[in-house]
């Protein structure tokens, strides 16, 4: 007799609940890949963003201390000897600092001179106007504070020191004395503030050669300070920038001083900060630099955390020629990175059960959507990261989804180029220019390179007489000629209007650079062919072709751009036989 099983599942139930557990499983491995995806794409964007922002740090000290120099050169400019006795060149050391607490005066509102005779000069300015000059001029006096307006303004005695100050005695004196070129002390805390100061000092010859004195200027590190804690991170991302020592200089998490028991302040460590994140990151990262000393920077850092979450970190070393070397760092811990991929992949999971409970076919599509949006994230983030801009991510979408796809792509929109001739836009540009800068220093490559700085001719009779829309296609013909003119390593951008710039990488000598712009000069005095010119009479339109030669007109890139445009203008006005800085230049400016 055979035996037969009996189903207590209905037919429906049979052919449902298997059907329904494979969508549920396909929709949990859906999920599971979208998830890892999403951490992949995330991986990527984050080094980009972090690195960065890292880099802005770096940018902001440099900016923060590159004045300093600039400082001591104008208090004593170099090959100028130093008096014997600061009396009998008083007053043209009093100008001398003047105007060198003017060139910066934040941070550089500071400078002041010790000699070997113990005499002392300083000058503080409170504001553009008012002074206040600091002077000692017998080694066993106390320093006697005058107060002062305006450059010349007449010295009115406000208060004298208790205490016998000596300058030989202090450490901006002796590292000076000591060092051949310039050099900055250790940051130390600022009795009068109570704020963070690191100070810049130089030795200073006389008419013999020997050594005679020191000149120095104070930096005030709060404003480095305040940029870096009002960073714009993520809810609990930190930056901060620390001495390889490891006290800190400046955080967005912790302070940089402690308060001591005793009233006195301390300058506080980053392992010592009280903040988890920071001395973790700071402990990964000093491993990291004692191990890899030849280590290319910037560089990231993905590593467990405090409670054994991943943290994604970027640091980088800031350095320059008189001794400076601190350390910028970001961390981010990955669930701030994460978070809108993971409510995603939560979303996906519930759309599936949906899906399979009421319609499997339109389930499996909005799975195989959101999978394929997770993809095409992942595509672009990986794309970005190895540099290609250019490559759309394709998603519109209301979602957390679409929100980070629209930020792939303002990114991207920011990074790229010019929306209408498809150069590179003013921002990148800039990028460029700075990051050959620094590549020159950090190579020590000797080759000099050009900016050039190009304005249209009567680009205005365009607009007038045929139209915006004529204008923009000849912008975008000038564009396409300036690509076709230089060579493909040179970069090409539109800087603003009827303005563009070119970067030749790699020139020679001046002479090269002047054949590269008479020959842009040449095609853009040729015949438009995107519009009629016929309207225009005979106003070619053309172009005048600023140019500065780094180093030798300038090693910033702001005052490359300065000299450039100034020489565009001198050149387009002189053209004319009218003056360069007429109504035109006030206009612009």
């Amino acid at each position: 007799m055979s035996q037969t099983s009996e189903s207590s599942l209905s037919l429906r139930q049979v052919l449902t609940v298997p059907y329904v557990a494979l969508i549920l499983i396909l929709a949990v491995t859906i999920g599971i890949l979208s998830y890892v995806a999403g951490s992949r794409a995330v991986a990527t964007v984050s080094d980009h963003l972090l690195i960065e922002t890292v880099g802005r740090i770096g940018q902001a000290v440099d900016r923060h201390v590159v004045g300093s120099g600039a400082v001591l050169e104008a208090v004593f400019p170099n090959g100028m000897p130093a008096p014997a006795s600061i009396e009998s060149d008083l007053g043209s050391l009093r100008t001398r600092m003047w105007i060198a607490t003017s060139l910066h005066i934040d941070p550089n509102n500071y400078a002041y001179y010790g000699n070997r005779a113990g005499q002392f000069m300083g000058l503080w300015r409170n504001s553009l106007d008012d002074g206040e000059l600091r002077l000692k001029l017998k080694a066993e006096d106390a320093r006697t504070f005058y107060n002062f307006k305006g450059i010349s303004g007449e010295l009115q005695e406000a208060s004298r020191e208790a205490k016998v100050y000596d300058p030989r005695l202090r450490p901006w004196y002796k590292a000076g004395e000591s060092a051949r070129m310039h050099t900055w002390t250790a940051v130390y805390i600022d009795f009068r503030h109570g704020g963070l100061v690191a100070t810049r000092a130089r030795r200073v010859l006389n008419a013999a050669g020997e050594f005679e004195g020191v000149v120095a200027t104070d930096i005030s590190l709060k404003g480095l300070n305040d940029f870096v804690a009002n960073l714009a991170l993520s809810k609990n991302g930190i930056a901060f920038i620390v001495e390889p020592n490891g006290d800190l200089i400046a955080s967005s998490a912790s302070p940089n001083i402690a308060r001591q028991p005793d009233g006195s302040n301390k300058r506080l460590a980053a392992a010592d900060s009280g903040h988890p994140l920071l001395a973790a990151t700071y402990a990964e990262v000093r491993d990291t630099l004692a191990s890899l000393k030849q280590a290319k920077l910037p560089q990231t850092r993905t590593f467990s955390g405090p409670d054994g979450q991943t943290i994604h970190a970027a640091f980088d070393r800031v350095k320059d020629d008189a001794g400076l070397e601190w350390i910028t760092v970001v961390a981010v811990p990955a669930s701030d990175f994460m978070q809108g991929v993971t409510e995603n992949v939560l979303r996906t999971a519930i759309v599936g059960g949906f899906a399979a409970l009421l319609a499997v076919v339109l389930g499996l599509r909005i799975l195989g959507w959101v999978a394929g949006d997770l993809r095409r994230l992942s595509q672009s983030a990986r794309a970005i990261g190895e540099g290609d801009l250019e490559s759309p991510v394709g998603i519109r979408r209301n979602d957390e989804i679409g929100q980070l796809a629209r930020s792939f792509e303002v990114m991207q929109q920011r990074l790229r180029t010019d929306k209408l001739t498809g150069l590179a836009n003013r921002d990148a540009f800039m990028r460029r220019l700075d990051g050959r800068i620094h590549r020159h220093r950090r190579l020590a490559d000797g080759i000099p390179f050009a900016v050039l700085f190009v304005d249209l001719n009567h680009f205005k009779q365009v607009n007038d007489r045929l139209g915006h829309e004529a204008g923009d296609k000849v912008l975008v013909e000038i564009a396409e000629r300036l690509r076709e003119a230089v060579r493909a390593s040179d970069f090409v951008a539109r800087y603003a209007g009827d303005e563009f710039v070119v970067l030749l990488d790699r020139v020679e000598n001046r002479d090269q650079a002047e054949r590269v712009r008479a020959h842009i000069e040449h095609v853009l005095a040729q015949p438009l062919r995107s519009v009629d010119p016929a309207p225009l009479g005979e106003q070619a339109l053309g172009g005048a072709v600023g140019m500065a030669l780094f180093p030798l007109d300038g090693d910033e890139a702001e005052l490359l751009m300065r000299v450039a445009d100034r020489e565009m203008y001198t050149r387009k006005f002189g053209a004319r036989g009218e003056r360069p800085w007429g109504d035109s230049e006030a206009t612009r400016q």
